[in-house]
């Protein structure tokens, strides 16, 4: 148990160096040029703009994307594209299932299920 807390209060320290990173990337600025989101070392996104509702339904649940990770609407990290990830677990169960039987055969009598639902 204690490893599992070693980790936790990692990741706590690493999100927390994280945000104070990210505004005082802000501060740094000039107040007229600050945005308020961008990325920390180039490569984690923040914002801390508020958020709207456009912006958490592209985050969130985006049929035009096919990145499974976004940009987080506020805070610091990503955001999981719910609409990828619906569209991943189809898939893996389709080739973990295997199409759906068609004919079942049981002793003497036979059952037509008919086309598969898609």
């Amino acid at each position: 148990m204690g490893a599992v807390r070693g980790i936790r209060r990692a990741a706590r320290l690493a999100v927390v160096g994280l945000v104070v990173a990210a505004v005082a990337t802000e501060l740094a600025k000039p107040e007229a040029e600050r945005t308020w989101n961008g990325r920390v070392f180039g490569l984690v996104p923040y914002d801390f703009r508020a958020p709207t509702w456009e912006r958490i339904r592209s985050a969130y649940w985006n049929p035009e994307s096919e990145q499974l990770f976004s940009d987080r609407v506020f805070g610091v990290g990503w955001a999981v594209n719910l609409y990828q990830a619906k569209v991943l677990l189809e898939d893996l169960f389709d080739r973990l299932m295997g199409a759906p039987p068609l004919h079942i055969e049981r002793s003497s009598r036979s059952v037509d299920l008919g086309e598969p639902r898609r």
